[in-house]
């Protein structure tokens, strides 16, 4: 029987690896032909372009941010302060979470990249802002146990099919090797888009929306978490979903988004 069932291994693993090999050089073949009928556009000026979205004119018009920037919520300042000089903002009114990085600020190019990956399933998007969020979050991931992406109502997910914030999260997972946990953080309560609300209002719709699975509390507890989100605006949204994190007794809450939103003084 050994004699009889040795070929036929011998041949099934040769097939395989033709048949996988057969599919990869489709695949590519299919991609090529596609890219060929319809040329890559920039998603912020529709230029053709080589590459993931942006052309080089519109990256150059990108505004990543740069030290020098407040140490506690990442907001760049215009001169250099010193060391451990805080924003007016971190002093005034400092969040639940300790520290928030940003890429880039959330100007004109950005917000087509956001609402590009948002809302009309640009997926293809998520790459390149993952690994600018990555490159801007090096400190935090550095000592990070796990990535929480901010999560989406069942509705909403349902609706949009896929959650920006977690599409970003594993990017990051795969730039950093900090796991990526998406069913750790629920959204249990339904709220208004947050778009023209006050920051006042903002932070009263996401009051109580978010909630640490049950069954998961004992992952968090002592854990250092990065929130990963597309955009920082108020805060408001990150600043529940951190509170929800440290109800659970995790031992900190850090913020990583692709913009955040810089008031002009």
């Amino acid at each position: 029987m050994e004699v009889e069932t040795a070929p036929a291994r011998s041949f099934a693993a040769p097939l395989r690896a033709a048949w996988t090999a057969g599919r990869q050089v489709l695949s590519r073949a299919a991609r090529l032909a596609l890219d060929i009928a319809l040329p890559t556009q920039c998603v912020s000026c529709h230029e053709p372009v080589d590459g993931e979205g942006v052309c080089a004119a519109c990256w150059a018009r990108l505004s990543f941010i740069e030290r020098p920037y407040c140490p506690r919520l990442g907001i760049p300042f215009v001169y250099d302060p010193g060391p451990d000089m805080l924003s007016m903002e971190a002093i005034a009114s400092p969040p639940a979470y300790q520290r928030a990085r940003a890429a880039v600020r959330y100007d004109d190019v950005a917000r087509t990249l956001v609402h590009a990956l948002k809302y009309q399933d640009r997926t293809d998007l998520a790459p390149a802002m993952g690994r600018w969020m990555a490159r801007a979050g090096g400190e935090l991931l550095s000592g990070a146990d796990m990535l929480i992406p901010v999560p989406l109502h069942w509705r909403r997910a349902w609706r949009r099919r896929y959650n920006q914030s977690g599409a970003l999260a594993r990017i990051i997972a795969r730039q950093s090797g900090v796991e990526a946990r998406g069913e750790v953080l629920r959204r249990v309560r339904a709220t208004e888009q947050q778009i023209g609300l006050s920051r006042a209002q903002r932070a009263t719709n996401v009051q109580g929306a978010f909630q640490v699975s049950p069954d998961r509390q004992a992952e968090i507890q002592g854990r250092r978490i990065v929130l990963v989100d597309d955009v920082l605006t108020s805060g408001a949204t990150l600043d529940a979903c951190a509170r929800a994190l440290l109800r659970a007794k995790a031992a900190q809450v850090d913020v990583l988004v692709f913009a955040r939103v810089v008031e002009t003084r």
